[in-house]
Parts: C-alpha cells; sequence; structure tokens
C-alpha cells in the first residue's frame, strides 16, 4: 500500500503541477477562455490511462504457468528501469521544465489553435499517467490488489491536493527536496522489482538460478508475518533468495551508485563552468 502511495503522490503530483503551470500560463496572458481546452485534454488522457490499466489488468489474469510467469517478470524489469530512467531524467529536467512548459503554452496561444494546447496536456498527463499505470501493475503482482489500488487512490487524492495548495496559497514546498525523499525510497522500490522479476524468470527457467537459495531466513522473518509484507511490497524482499536475484539486487545499487556519481561531477563541471 506504501509503494502505490508513494507512486501515485509523485506522478500525481508531478501531472498537478504540469496543469497548474497550463493554467497560470493562460491567465498570465489573458487567455482564460482556453482553460476549458486544458480540461478536455485532461480528461481524454485520464480516461486513456484508466483504459490501459485494464488492459494490463486483464493481461494478467489471461496468463497462466510459464506464460504468467514471463509476463510478471518482464512487467517488473520493464517498471524498474522505467523507474530509475524517470528518477535521473526528472534530476536533469527539473530545472527547466516549467520555463520550457511555459513556453509552449505561449506558442499554442499565439498560433491561435486550440488542438496544439490540447495535445500539450494529453500528451503531459497521459505520460505520467501510463508510468503510473505500468507501476502500480508491477505494484500489485504478488501484492494485495485492494490495498494497491487504495494507496494509489489516496496518493493521487494527496497529490492533487498538494498541488493545488501550492497554487492556490502563498505556501511554497521545496519540491526539489520532497522529491529527493521520495525518489530515494523508490529507488529500493525500484531494486525490488529488479530482483523480483528475476526471481520470476528463475521459475520460468529463463534465467539461470545458479544457487536456488543462498540462506533461508524464514524461521525469523517470513513474507507472511506483517512485516515480511511491507518488506516485500517495499523493497522485493525475499526470505530464500536465488544467486542471480541477490546479484541482481547489488549490481542495481552498485551502477545506480556509480551513475549518481557521474551525474553528480557533470551537473558540477556545468555548474562551475
Amino acid at each position: 500500500m506504501l509503494a502505490s502511495f508513494l507512486l501515485s503522490l509523485r506522478e500525481g503530483l508531478e501531472a498537478s503541477l504540469i496543469i497548474g503551470i497550463v493554467l497560470a500560463a493562460l491567465r498570465k496572458t489573458d487567455r482564460s477562455e482556453l482553460i476549458p481546452v486544458v480540461w478536455r485534454g485532461t480528461a481524454v488522457a485520464v480516461v486513456a490511462c484508466l483504459i490501459a490499466g485494464l488492459t494490463m489488468t486483464w493481461l494478467g489474469t489471461e496468463f497462466t504457468g510459464r506464460a504468467e510467469q514471463i509476463f510478471e517478470g518482464s512487467t517488473m524489469l520493464t517498471a524498474a528501469i522505467l523507474l530509475t530512467w524517470m528518477i535521473f531524467w526528472m534530476r536533469r529536467q527539473s530545472v527547466n521544465q516549467q520555463n520550457n512548459l511555459a513556453a509552449s503554452v505561449d506558442h499554442a496561444v499565439n498560433d491561435g489553435k486550440q488542438w496544439t494546447l490540447f495535445w500539450l496536456a494529453f500528451l503531459a498527463i497521459g505520460r505520467e499517467g501510463l508510468e503510473l499505470v505500468l507501476f502500480l501493475a508491477a505494484a500489485r503482482l504478488g501484492n494485495d490488489p485492494v490495498q494497491t489500488n487504495l494507496g494509489a487512490v489516496l496518493g493521487l487524492a494527496a497529490s492533487i491536493l498538494l498541488g493545488w495548495s501550492l497554487f492556490a496559497s502563498s505556501k511554497r514546498l521545496n519540491l526539489g527536496q520532497f522529491f529527493m525523499v521520495i525518489n530515494f525510497l523508490l529507488v529500493f522500490f525500484s531494486a525490488g522489482l529488479l530482483a523480483r522479476g528475476i526471481h520470476e524468470f528463475n521459475e520460468a527457467g529463463i534465467i539461470p538460478a545458479i544457487i536456488e537459495h543462498i540462506w533461508d531466513l524464514n524461521p525469523v522473518l517470513s513474507k507472511d508475518q506483517p512485516a515480511g509484507q511491507i518488506l516485500t511490497a517495499l523493497f522485493g524482499y525475499n526470505a530464500s533468495p536465488s544467486l542471480t536475484e541477490t546479484l541482481g539486487y547489488l549490481v542495481y545499487f552498485l551502477g545506480l551508485g556509480l551513475l549518481w556519481k557521474k551525474m553528480s561531477s557533470l551537473t558540477g563541471k556545468v555548474r562551475t563552468g
């Protein structure tokens, strides 16, 4: 539940901020009559994402046996890769995102084409929504669907409320630090998705386990216990992992650390230059 809440909070807040920036730009240019166009684009994007979510859920129930393991493993690995890429991409683009979005709105208004503004809202919200659909589909696998869906609803509600309060009041949240904390937690969630995806491919016979169980912590903390369920949902905890599953987890963090260090050094050179 906490994992889906964090995912929905992050994606939902980003989408709320995008819509807020677009609406603020329209009001600033005295083109408030175009605001309904933005809401129509947003509504169509939300419907498209709901259809995509239902399709993903339906596909998950259609597969059985080895096909199910391949589907679940592929979904988890894809979500882990996309989530990691999103975190790094946001770190590089967040500084210029507001200016670029405002410039796109000005361009759409100057052209006088409502469809341009419609597609701007549709694509911006649709991208966030489709990412969330994939993340939630991966989070739902092996977890309680009801709790996952509840966490997603609460996260979206919190993101809408938070986004509205940022634009409707004088309060200013340090979004950089806010996203940093959430991204820190989501990195562990992404590593867990990667490990669980490898586990599914172990069972499907695609990735060899090498050593099926390198340890067994079930007598101490099984995934059926409350603490084990939380660790499994958030971090992909496995009381008796395979060697390749464990190596995948460790290599992920090693590669992540090296990439983060490289990006930090490049950012420092750009600022000093």
